[in-house]
């Protein structure tokens, strides 16, 4: 199991950037792919992107592609989600998570919330 801590969320306006970011503990990590996920109001949890355990192999979906970079840095045990021109569909609460521990029912962090404005 993963404990997941996400971070960086804000209110920002359309055409606006964040970061986020998420602290892993657990001795997984470094061998795992990890991803990121976002749930907006009234829909369910979507994959956003996803990246290899060696940070060589990345997908993004297509509503993000071009947009948001998904990164990790194992020595310090983060995952990172860079978005740049945010749109007011990217409103959402955004989790990161192993996509094998998630297809098996892993659990979740909090979350952090994102919230871009028209």
């Amino acid at each position: 199991q993963l404990q997941l801590a996400e971070s960086g969320g804000g209110l920002v306006q359309a055409g606006g950037s964040l970061r986020l970011s998420c602290v892993v503990s657990g001795p997984a990590f470094s061998t795992s792919s990890m991803g990121w996920y976002r749930q907006a109001p009234g829909k369910e949890r979507e994959p956003v992107a996803r990246i290899s355990w060696n940070g060589i192999t990345t997908y993004l979906a297509e509503s993000v592609e071009g947009r948001f970079t998904i990164s990790r840095d194992n020595t310090k045990n983060m995952v990172y989600l860079q978005m740049i021109s945010l749109k007011p569909e990217d409103t959402a609460i955004y989790y990161c998570n192993a996509p094998g521990l998630v297809t098996r029912g892993g659990s979740w962090g909090r979350g952090t919330q994102v919230t871009v404005s028209s």
